[in-house]
């Protein structure tokens, strides 16, 4: 056998046995990644006859007299839903609501293991976005906040502004903000770094979905014009005389004579890859302005092969959405800790305030000396604000502190909150969560 046969039977074998022990992962001991326990005795006839009947009776009349009782009596404000239609799972497209179980109840996991909050999976069935907002509005009294996940663009965006509209928690789209608020402040960073900000970047965004829109979107809150936004689709640069944009890609039209992403990219200080694997090339990668920051986040193959753009420029900063790279955008930085905010305080939605909010505790936890528990999970090597950190690692157990104070801030400065900023925080840690 050659050394490029054997190289490749290697990786073949190596693929192999990670595929199993994926799939053994989630069989074993038992079946899924979720359980069930109790949070009260259920030992004894005294217990049992308060925890069901007859003294179940008192909080039911109570929730009935005033429903902000269900938040003293049950389990509501700790409660997160996690739900999807498979529509658009992770890279793998439209395979389900049942193939999306998997995902979701990892994402339930995310929940409990970073901010100490109760998620259940909801896999819907549903024959029309119609029929999936109804399904949703109508389970939604049950629960403290909404996460819908792996819906497809552009019916998720319609999808989550009705809820929103109908619904009196959070209800937050992942894939959209979680991404936005993750890769603004990576973004935001990159660029104090290179010597470059917000307001006069030149930036390209390749990818028109969700997570693009949403980015783009955050990005004008954050400072951008939108005339230095340049998006494209599969068809190339969303510009002004084309008859085929939805509303959505509309908004981000621009007046150009630029046709292609190899002309959008010429002199652009960031690229922002939402999109598929190797669809930057060097030669493109060259054309950029000086010192680019690249964000080619698809999974698990991005944009550009790292090792491949940093051949070409030596000058720039990229960021990626793989954990075996360094700047990973990873949506657990965010997501735990904004939900574990707005329902301490009751908020009845999550406004653009409180994503900013998120976006600017993330980036300044980055500027933060790297503690010693951190450094020792990543091989014990120099984490310093710079081109090769520039936002925190997901296992950094403050951004639940940071990012929960500041989201929890913006929604009580805002008028959203049904609470009180909370004595307790900030929080140091998941045991000081308090449900």
């Amino acid at each position: 056998m050659s050394e490029s046969s054997a190289s490749q039977e290697s990786a073949k074998s190596k693929q192999r046995a990670r595929k199993q022990a994926a799939l053994d992962y989630h069989a074993l001991p038992v079946p899924g990644k979720l359980s069930i326990e109790l949070s009260k005795p259920a030992d004894t006839q005294e217990d049992l006859s308060l925890a069901y009947s007859p003294g179940v009776a008192e909080p039911v009349r109570a929730i009935a007299e005033d429903p902000e009782n269900a938040y003293k009596y049950t389990g509501k404000g700790n409660l997160v839903a996690v739900i999807s239609d498979g529509t658009a799972i992770l890279g793998l497209g439209n395979l389900g609501p049942l193939a999306s179980k998997p995902v979701m109840e990892g994402k339930c996991l995310l929940f409990k293991r970073f901010a100490g909050i109760n998620a259940i999976d909801i896999e819907v069935a549903a024959p029309s976005s119609t029929a999936f907002i109804d399904t949703v509005a109508n389970i939604a009294l049950t629960f403290g906040g909404i996460n819908l996940e792996d819906i497809k663009a552009p019916e998720c965006f319609e999808i989550e502004r009705i809820l929103k509209e109908r619904c009196d928690i959070p209800v937050f789209h992942d894939d959209q903000h979680g991404t936005a608020i993750v890769t603004v402040a990576g973004l935001l960073n990159a660029l104090e770094v290179q010597g470059k900000s917000i307001e006069t970047a030149k930036i390209v965004c390749l990818g028109a979905g969700a997570a693009a829109n949403a980015c783009c979107n955050l990005m004008v809150a954050a400072g951008a014009p939108r005339a230095h936004i340049m998006m494209l689709d599969s068809k190339g640069v969303v510009h002004t005389e084309r008859d085929d944009l939805n509303q959505y890609k509309r908004q981000f039209a621009v007046k150009t004579h630029r046709r292609s992403l190899d002309d959008a990219i010429d002199g652009a200080d960031v690229f922002l890859g939402v999109s598929g694997p190797n669809l930057l090339s060097a030669q493109q990668l060259a054309k950029m302005a000086s010192k680019p920051v690249v964000f080619a986040c698809s999974n698990p193959d991005p944009e550009i092969d790292p090792a491949l753009a940093r051949s070409v420029r030596s000058d720039l900063i990229m960021a990626t959405g793989r954990s075996d790279y360094p700047n990973q955008v990873n949506n657990v930085l965010c997501f735990p800790f904004l939900f574990r905010g707005a329902m301490d305080v009751r908020a009845t939605i999550i406004n653009e305030e409180m994503k900013l909010a998120a976006v600017e505790a993330i980036r300044a936890l980055a500027k933060e000396p790297v503690t010693e528990a951190v450094r020792s999970v990543y091989g014990g090597g120099d984490l310093a604000f710079g081109p090769e950190y520039i936002i925190p690692k997901p296992t950094d157990d403050r951004l639940l502190g940071a990012v929960a104070a500041a989201v929890a801030r913006a929604a009580v400065d805002t008028g959203v909150a049904k609470a009180g900023y909370p004595a307790h925080y900030p929080l140091a840690g998941v045991g000081s969560v308090k449900v």
